[in-house]
């Protein structure tokens, strides 16, 4: 069997009914649930269209549902358990460092550059570079890569940026270790950070803006 040239579909019906079949492939590829019987898809989004009887009951449907869905939801809470280990086992060894200072709300930092300016407070809001990576060292966000430094309000950030900041002076640069709780918790942020995700960042406080 050889493979489709590209004159397959030759009409523009035919390539929009093409269009809308790959949108739809690409939500369902990005779809927790991996398992899609590719035929069983087919044949009801044809009787979907056609607006056919179902051949699945509506019993049947619900039951398959629940059951896919409590299967995802154990899938999720193990990958969460797994997550939350990684961290604890990557922070419990860092802190073994001698350059690491371990504060007793569990966030953990070393000095890179000491300044020698003021240091803000939770009100203040301060200009600062950042490099943030997950454990492994994959960068996730990083103000140094735009070129642009991010200004905020201290309190107005992850518990365990608002802490360290507080600690830091003008001019300073830390390196911080944040436990999930001090960061962006169990739920994790936008599908950007996973739930229960210890996080590394470089942060150079540069300036208190007011």
């Amino acid at each position: 069997m050889g493979t489709m040239s590209e004159n397959t579909f030759e009409t523009i019906e035919q390539r929009v009914s093409y269009g809308v079949g790959r949108q739809l492939g690409d939500q369902l590829r990005n779809n927790p649930f991996k398992e899609f019987d590719v035929t069983a898809v087919q044949a009801g989004l044809a009787d979907a269209l056609a607006n056919a009887a179902s051949q699945v009951s509506d019993e049947d449907l619900n039951e398959a549902f629940s059951i896919v869905s409590k299967k995802l939801q154990e899938q999720e809470q193990a990958a969460a358990k797994v997550k939350a280990a990684e961290g604890e086992a990557f922070l419990a060894e860092n802190a073994k460092r001698d350059e690491v200072t371990v504060l007793e709300s569990g966030l953990q930092y070393e000095v890179i550059t000491s300044g020698d300016g003021e240091k803000p407070t939770a009100q203040s809001t301060v200009r600062t570079h950042y490099h943030g990576t997950f454990i492994n060292g994959d960068v996730f966000d990083s103000s140094y890569d735009r070129g642009q430094p991010a200004e905020f309000p201290v309190g107005g950030v992850i518990a365990g940026w608002t802490e360290a900041l507080q600690l830091m002076t003008e001019g300073s640069k830390w390196r911080l270790y944040v436990p999930y709780n001090l960061a962006y918790g169990e739920r994790g942020s936008q599908g950007a950070i996973p739930p229960y995700s210890a996080l590394v960042f470089d942060v150079e406080l540069l300036a208190i803006v007011s």
